[in-house]
């Protein structure tokens, strides 16, 4: 087996455009088929693991061994959970049942940082498949999941077009759409989306991404590490590129991801709209990497502020929620990696979010006594929001230069000659 692995090429997903030639002519019976609003399981499923499997082929064989381990490990995780809550619901087996089915992702991303090495269990997408077996389990234990089976199991957890980086989707929702197939009318206008959006995917990440990422942001890290020092003016041109960067890359992959669903008739959910005209940070989390931020929101800050409210572990209603923003934010850095620039990230987006809350509340508050008091309101036109999507803007470029982890290399790994 690890022979037959070895001698398979390494297909990137959406690396090239050889791999969406032969992508699309492999779900031409799929296409037509549903244009007859008919679905074919089997070949689905086998086009997703031809898919999947040479996505792990040539030199990262291992990572094959590593996802199979890795489905093994979840299924016996949630099909157990599954029927330990149709008898009985105990938080402390719920909590367990968690940290069992995140064990594997948090000993990927401990192991580099204490031990200085990989983890045999890393493979590429483990992030995203631990986002739907958790998922599963939450909502197993809120009782809106209660009789999911293996093969619908199966094909969540394997669903090629979105197995390495997302958008991260539902069980509830993806079933729906797979047991439902669309109309022949919905289909097509399912397909004209797949088409724009595969389009304007391969614009972002073939060309914009590339301007900045492979031209522009080499050049500004070479000045800017050539000048030094703590912090310095090309180093805002490392920010603005970097910033770019990501953005165009991942919402490039984003939108190929969501094109090749739609053409399965699956309607993944959209990853990023618009984020740099994002009013304030709260606004801008609605907007980037909607999937991830949707998906803390719901299960973990919601959760968070639940449960100190109902122990009434603060008093002040608006200090429970920024102590909330602040470990959720944090703990989205940690997922990125267990290293101090994306934990820093973190963090800074709870600060930053606990300022946007604070502001929106003295605003209203100013406002309401100006009203009293018979003066005008603060002013909120187009200028006004013309100058938070500036300053939102700038918070967020800069947000990702400490993401991007060229300011430790700045800082503590640059030894000019």
């Amino acid at each position: 087996m690890s022979e037959l692995l070895q001698s398979l090429p390494n297909w990137q997903p959406y690396g090239t455009p050889k791999y969406f030639g032969i992508l699309i002519l492999a779900l031409l019976p799929i296409i037509i088929a549903l244009f007859f609003r008919r679905r074919l399981p089997i070949y689905e499923s086998l086009v997703s693991v031809a898919f999947i499997t040479l996505m792990f082929g040539g030199a990262k064989y291992q990572q094959f061994f590593a996802l199979l381990f890795y489905l093994v490990w979840q299924a016996i995780v949630v099909f157990a959970y599954q029927t330990y809550r149709q008898k009985a619901d105990n938080k402390w087996v719920f909590f367990f049942s968690v940290l069992i089915s995140l064990l594997p992702l948090i000993i990927v991303k401990v192991m580099p940082a204490v031990l200085g090495v990989n983890s045999l269990l890393g493979f590429l997408g483990i992030s995203y498949l631990t986002f739907r077996s958790v998922t599963m389990i939450m909502e197993m234990r809120d009782g809106e999941l209660k009789a999911v089976t293996f093969w619908p199991f199966f094909r969540f957890m394997n669903f090629m077009p979105t197995i390495s980086s997302g958008p991260i989707d539902r069980f509830r929702r993806f079933n729906e759409d797979y047991l439902n197939p669309p109309s022949r009318d919905v289909y097509l206008s399912m397909i004209e989306k797949a088409v724009w959006s595969l389009m304007l995917g391969a614009f972002y990440k073939f060309i914009m991404a590339h301007i900045f990422g492979d031209i522009l942001l080499p050049k500004a890290q070479q000045f800017a590490l050539h000048a030094g020092g703590l912090f310095n003016w090309q180093t805002l041109l490392v920010m603005y590129a970097y910033g770019f960067y990501l953005f165009f890359d991942f919402a490039g992959y984003s939108l190929f991801a969501i094109g090749i669903s739609y053409l399965m008739g699956i309607k993944t959910p959209t990853n990023f709209n618009k984020p740099f005209i994002a009013r304030d940070l709260k606004d801008f989390w609605n907007r980037w990497h909607m999937s991830l931020s949707f998906w803390f929101r719901d299960f973990v800050f919601m959760r968070l502020v639940y449960i100190m409210m109902k122990r009434k572990i603060f008093k002040n209603r608006n200090t429970t929620s920024s102590v909330a923003y602040l470990l959720n934010m944090t703990l989205m850095g940690f997922w990125h990696g267990v290293t101090w620039y994306y934990i820093a990230y973190g963090v800074f987006h709870g600060v930053g979010l606990i300022i946007n809350d604070w502001w929106v509340r003295r605003k209203k508050t100013i406002n309401k006594t100006r009203k009293k008091n018979g003066q005008p309101l603060l002013p909120d036109n187009k200028w006004t929001h013309a100058l938070g999507i500036f300053i939102t803007f700038n918070v967020v470029m800069l947000s990702l230069l400490l993401f991007s982890g060229f300011l430790d290399q700045l800082w503590f790994h640059h030894f000019p000659k």
